[in-house]
């Protein structure tokens, strides 16, 4: 049997066999968009770090490491883990204020009383779930339809059920336990893959030396090159990425589930957990570019690098990291639109969220399947979403008095001025309007809400 598909079974079968034996088929909808309310820190910990592991940190990382050097690895990283520290404050106080909620999208109705604001929200969040679904479908079929030659786009589908059928079995408790399972096992393997690629392959020179990348210039951060980095990559990368877990209904959801005294540590935990992957991912980067490897496809070549610096069988092992990386999102993105539809639909029932699951499936797989289409496009594009929503959401949070119509008009401003101007800069490759996309998105949701709300009228919160 071709290993590729082995793999997929084997994962299929750990996954399906860990939901139904160690967690109970969910028939109530609360229950299923947040299970008891009382995860432990430890199971949170590494839910909130696998979640946190999409197709980027697996494949991002690597490629920025050997491409763009230490400078581009350093834009990746610290934001990365930064943004779920600074996120702890802010989900004690949604939990403070609203301790049976579900949804931040709910938060805000029930702040602001507004059916616009919510659905603004909605809007953005459902956004996020689809393209987050649609990147982590089209990076982990890319490579199991080259190995194992089956058609990208029958893939994706695989993919998407293989999610589906342990996720619909008890929610959030299957998305958590799954998470933790997937999480343990990709801190071994990428601990190992360095150990082993450091070991074999010039040990601590060939690291060094490929600090600068592929290109040998982009060592340091205050070079002309590491601040071409930071304008092109740098800057647009680390707003999106503070701003990821605000937009994102994936860690709003956990920080309604786990227990109330713990969400601090859950957070902080599973923000070290999760740099310890694409730090190592990165690892392998810079050692390619040490020692002169010529990469076919950058944006896969920590596979390239795999494959050709270590024994034949750590394909395996690799292939089960990448695909518990990029399913522990997917089922994520599946329960977080799961709790999205209770805000959506009049009579909530557990039927119906199911239905937005596999509503959710159908569009992240036909984003994955537009032609020309890149998984770094996809992840820039998206992380620049969720920060239309950041300031808005942040200050409701720290008590600033707001109107609803201005939250709106911020956000859709946001949306149709400052994401344009991104998009055609992420898709140009013009590093000045990244940059400036970036920073309207986020400015101008917040200046025009407190702007509108100055004008006066009643205001909520």
């Amino acid at each position: 049997m071709n290993y590729t598909l082995f793999v997929l079974i084997a994962y299929a079968i750990l996954m399906i066999g860990s939901t139904v034996l160690l967690t109970q088929k969910e028939g109530n909808i609360e229950r299923f968009c947040v299970g008891d309310r009382n995860t432990g820190w430890g199971m949170s910990a590494l839910s909130i770090a696998a979640t946190w592991i999409w197709a980027p940190a697996l494949f991002t990382s690597t490629e920025n490491a050997y491409t763009k050097g230490f400078a581009g690895l350093f834009w990746f990283l610290i934001p990365n883990v930064l943004c779920l520290i600074l996120f702890i404050p802010f989900a004690k106080k949604i939990r403070k204020e609203m301790p049976e909620g579900i949804t931040l999208s709910g938060y805000m109705y029930e702040k602001y009383h507004s059916k616009p604001v919510r659905n603004v929200y909605l809007f953005q969040l459902g956004a996020l779930s689809a393209l987050s679904t649609g990147v982590q479908l089209l990076a982990g079929s890319k490579i199991l339809s080259m190995l194992s030659g089956i058609p990208f786009a029958a893939m994706t589908i695989i993919m998407a059920v293989i999610a589906f059928s342990y996720s619909q079995f008890s929610g959030i408790k299957a998305s958590i336990l799954t998470d933790a399972i997937q999480m343990v096992f990709m801190l071994a393997v990428s601990i190992c893959f360095v150990v082993f690629g450091i070991k074999n392959d010039g040990g601590f020179e060939t690291l060094v030396k490929g600090l600068g990348g592929a290109a040998g210039d982009a060592g340091s951060l205050f070079s002309k090159r590491g601040w071409e980095i930071f304008l092109g990559f740098g800057l647009p990368t680390t707003i999106g990425l503070l701003s990821g877990p605000f937009g994102d209904q994936c860690f709003w959801q956990r920080a309604f589930s786990v227990r109330k005294d713990r969400i601090g540590r859950a957070f902080f935990i599973g923000a070290l957990l999760f740099g310890i992957v694409p730090l190592s991912m990165g690892i392998l980067g810079f050692i390619g570019a040490g020692m002169g490897y010529a990469a076919t496809d950058t944006g896969i070549v920590n596979f390239e690098l795999i494959s050709a610096l270590l024994p034949a069988w750590a394909v395996v092992p690799f292939l089960f990291m990448i695909i518990s990386g990029l399913l522990s999102t997917i089922d994520s993105n599946l329960c977080a639109v799961s709790s999205l539809a209770t805000d959506i639909v009049r009579k909530k029932t557990l039927g119906k969220s199911k239905i937005s699951m596999i509503i959710l499936l159908a569009v992240g797989i036909g984003v994955a399947n537009i032609p020309g289409l890149t998984v770094t496009h996809l992840f820039l594009m998206y992380g620049t979403l969720r920060a239309a929503t950041l300031l808005p959401t942040v200050f409701t949070l720290a008590g600033a008095k707001l109107k609803p119509q201005g939250i709106v008009a911020g956000i859709i401003s946001a949306l149709l001025i400052g994401l344009p101007i991104f998009g055609y800069g992420n898709i140009q490759g013009i590093a000045a309007y990244k940059t400036a996309g970036s920073l309207l998105t986020v400015i101008l949701s917040g200046t025009v809400a407190l702007a509108v709300s100055r004008t006066g009228g009643v205001n909520h919160g």
